[in-house]
């Protein structure tokens, strides 16, 4: 299983929201790209970008500290946030984005994923983004009532990457992921699931792995905080 540890962007700096609260966010650091190498140096072997300004604009805000990121580290990164058309799935990924995360799109044009997923194998992924099992977008702004496995079993023959399925009401609470959720939505596909929001302890990651359903884990305040060492969690994972 693989971790990703997050950087998610807003106004340049490095932050965490509460359950998706633009309003609640706290300020981890104010050079991202500095905070990417020191994840690299720890031994993460991907990294999650989110530009959270870009996902309520939606359209890129964070270009410049992504930017910086890719230009600090050699490790491959996946970027969400506010990429709702071709043209910015292209220019990111010409920018040295490994995986480009499609959210917002993914319900409201889905057709996009398809023809991005076709026209760049392996680049593209699904944001699933979920209240009480229902999908919500353009930032957790707009709550739907398209349920996240339904989501995710339309695009079972698209060639998506991987899925990225946040539980909101974990995501920086600190609270522990929703592991039931996330490995029910792992096994109603054959795409591999990524695990978001709540991961805030080692037995966290253990427990998550140990469903040998769910393909990876996404961390952030975490570590921020040190609940978390990423070092000795890579080296606990590959064991």
């Amino acid at each position: 299983m693989i971790l990703y540890p997050a950087i998610d962007l807003k106004d340049g700096n490095c932050v965490r929201l509460l359950r998706g609260d633009m309003e609640a966010a706290t300020v981890f650091g104010d050079d991202p790209a500095a905070q990417a190498r020191a994840f690299q140096d720890a031994g993460a072997e991907w990294l999650h970008l989110v530009d959270l300004n870009g996902a309520f604009a939606g359209h890129p805000v964070n270009a410049e500290a992504v930017g910086a990121i890719l230009a600090a580290v050699t490790v491959p990164a996946q970027l969400g946030g506010g990429i709702r058309d071709m043209a910015t799935i292209e220019g990111w990924l010409e920018r040295g984005l490994s995986r480009v995360i499609l959210g917002t799109v993914a319900v409201e044009n889905p057709s996009l994923v398809r023809e991005a997923a076709l026209a760049f194998p392996g680049k593209i992924a699904v944001g699933i983004d979920a209240r009480g099992g229902r999908v919500a977008t353009r930032g957790w702004a707009e709550k739907t009532d398209v349920m996240a496995v339904d989501l995710a079993r339309q695009f079972e023959d698209a060639g998506v990457a991987a899925i990225i399925y946040t539980d909101i009401d974990r995501d920086g609470a600190m609270q522990g992921p929703n592991i039931a959720a996330t490995e029910a939505l792992a096994r109603a596909v054959t795409i591999p699931v990524i695990a978001s929001g709540g991961v805030s302890s080692m037995q966290d990651l253990l427990a998550l792995r140990e469903t040998r359903a769910i393909a990876g884990a996404i961390s952030g305040r975490a570590l921020y905080d040190g609940a978390i060492n990423l070092s000795e969690a890579l080296r606990a994972l590959k064991g």
